[in-house]
């Protein structure tokens, strides 16, 4: 077996490389315990902010979505509204399907970790990094985002508010904190309509059934993580809703013409 090749740079303030559990604050140790399904190459020298391992989506469904997207449009621009330390940036990016990724971030040591992060994967020059609250960027015609129209996707994986949305049996998206999926799915529609929403997998499909336009349907699709080996899948379940296991992990809703059904 061939030994990992670790990095030698040291992160920033603020930025963290932990490697053994004593070192890694009580409140997000189970979620280091996880590091290699958030990065399978943890040990080459991945750096996280403390407040990344709450939000960040696993690498084999980070994975899915990359797939779904690049399956399901020819666009080929993707924004990343809330990238954070990289997780489905880097994997839009390995998909080789996008011309143009766009990853806006407003935490500087995130979007530093981000920027690190795709260095280590190999995708560092694929990727447009954007400092800044993605609210205020997308008004900025500086970008020039407006002028995407359908050749452009918009992804968000925006906080939901802290782990205290496991406890919600069916989550309202109106009151997730810090943005409502109705300000996010504003913002993002001024630039496209396809949009592809990353979000708890009690989100209350009602609240989503509203962004249906024309006859095309919101599709939700729910990822799963099963097992120690954190193998990643996905099931379809119809808008209306079923009981979903407890094995989801979360769902992505695909409006407009990201959607298949």
């Amino acid at each position: 077996m061939a030994d990992v090749e670790m990095t030698d740079d040291v992160p920033p303030d603020g930025c963290h490389r932990y490697t053994y559990l004593g070192e890694v604050p009580w409140d997000i140790q189970k979620y280091w315990q996880q590091r290699y399904s958030i990065f399978s190459r943890y040990d080459e020298g991945i750096w996280m902010t403390d407040d990344a391992w709450f939000g960040i989506t696993p690498e084999p469904v980070a994975n899915k979505i990359a797939a779904h997207l690049s399956h399901t449009t020819s666009a080929t621009t993707i924004i990343d509204l809330f990238a954070g330390a990289g997780g489905n940036t880097i994997a839009f990016a390995q998909s080789g399907h996008w011309e143009k990724i766009i990853a806006i971030e407003k935490d500087p040591l995130a979007i530093t970790c981000g920027k690190h992060n795709a260095e280590i994967y190999g995708v560092g020059d694929k990727i447009q990094w954007i400092e800044g609250d993605c609210f205020e960027v997308l008004q900025n015609e500086t970008y020039f985002f407006f002028e995407f129209g359908n050749k452009c996707v918009v992804f968000a994986s925006p906080p939901w508010g802290g782990p205290g949305y496991r406890s919600d049996e069916i989550f309202d998206l109106s009151t997730m904190q810090p943005y409502s999926v109705n300000a996010i799915y504003e913002a993002a529609v001024k630039v496209s309509p396809d949009i592809a929403l990353y979000l708890p997998r009690t989100s209350d499909l009602r609240q989503l059934a509203k962004y249906a336009s024309g006859d095309r349907k919101v599709e939700v699709v729910h990822y799963c993580m099963e097992g120690a080996s954190k193998v990643g899948f996905l099931m379809s379940l119809p808008l209306c809703g079923r009981e979903v296991a407890d094995i989801v992990e979360a769902l992505c809703a695909y409006l407009g013409g990201l959607s298949t059904v």
